[in-house]
């Protein structure tokens, strides 16, 4: 490094926000709606799960919307560094880390049950007169459609809308490389195109996701209470559905600033974060696929 590089990297400064509000109103968000998620489920709180649930997503939107205009109003007034870019691209990697983990958990307890529990309960691993005496009748399968206790359900097929929405969230990844290229080209116009596909194919996603869960619920007996595979199944497919809205959120925002002239090719984080994120989403349902649905 230079004398000169070194007296710019001395002088560059590093912005520090105010103390801000936001993360615990977002702690207070995502509590709600873990509580009310839990009480839907469960019938606590006599009947008015929906009703927290439904609190706590608006408080979440509402934290996100004056989270990001706070972001926004400093980075167009040139408080952000060259520095400032590096912390925001490290945080963007490890939270997509932790997002790593978090659906590491899950797959973990599927592969577990799958590999493990359920051979357990059917005999295996020297477990020969437990399971014959306390369930004889018991058939270690999978996806198990029928538990020790009686209860039966049925399994989704991988070839009806699971397939579709596959379908969809590839497509989505190839319109958002396509708007990162017209972005970093200058194609304000095909820029604005694709990246609103994209966010359109997210909603779609999650329409059709809708549409399988009622069917599941409706006519399969599949339900988060029908045994280890329903609890799998909606715990997994239902995070993954929470991380598509609020990718389509984050995307959609962007899309709102592009609309409003920011963001060049030279500086877009933002979208970025957002790419890296949907792509992330995006892998994390070719797994689903694969080991939910298909084997």
């Amino acid at each position: 490094m230079t004398p000169n590089e070194l007296d710019t990297k001395e002088k560059e400064n590093y912005y520090v926000p105010a103390q801000s509000v936001w993360p615990i109103v977002g702690a207070i968000a995502l509590f709600l709606i873990a509580m009310g998620a839990g009480s839907t489920i469960g019938s606590l709180f006599g009947g008015n799960g929906p009703w927290i649930l439904l609190v706590g997503v608006g408080l979440l939107l509402f934290m996100l919307t004056g989270w990001f205009r706070s972001v926004i109003h400093e980075s167009m007034g040139g408080l952000y560094s060259a520095q400032m870019d590096r912390s925001f691209r490290q945080s963007m990697s490890w939270f997509i880390f932790s997002e790593v983990m978090f659906f590491g958990v899950f797959f973990g307890a599927l592969f577990y049950a799958r590999f493990i529990a359920v051979p357990w309960l059917g005999g295996g691993s020297n477990n020969v007169m437990t399971a014959e005496v306390l369930w004889p009748d018991f058939i270690p399968s999978w996806p198990l459609l029928k538990t020790p206790d009686g209860t039966e359900t049925q399994a989704m097929p991988p070839w009806g809308l699971p397939f579709l929405n596959t379908v969809i969230l590839l497509i989505s990844s190839i319109t958002l490389y396509f708007a990162h290229v017209s972005l970093e080209n200058g194609k304000r116009f095909a820029l604005k195109c694709f990246l609103l596909l994209t966010v359109l194919l997210g909603w779609l996603f999650l329409f059709f996701q809708g549409e399988e869960y009622i069917h599941a619920y409706e006519e399969m007996n599949l339900r988060l209470d029908s045994g280890i595979y329903g609890n799998t199944f909606f715990m997994l497919t239902g995070f993954h559905g929470l991380h598509v809205f609020l990718g389509s959120i984050i995307l959609f925002v962007v899309w709102i600033r592009i609309l409003k002239g920011h963001m060049t090719s030279e500086h877009h984080f933002a979208f970025q974060a957002g790419a890296w994120y949907w792509h992330f989403v995006d892998l994390v349902w070719l797994c689903l696929f694969l080991f939910v649905y298909i084997f």
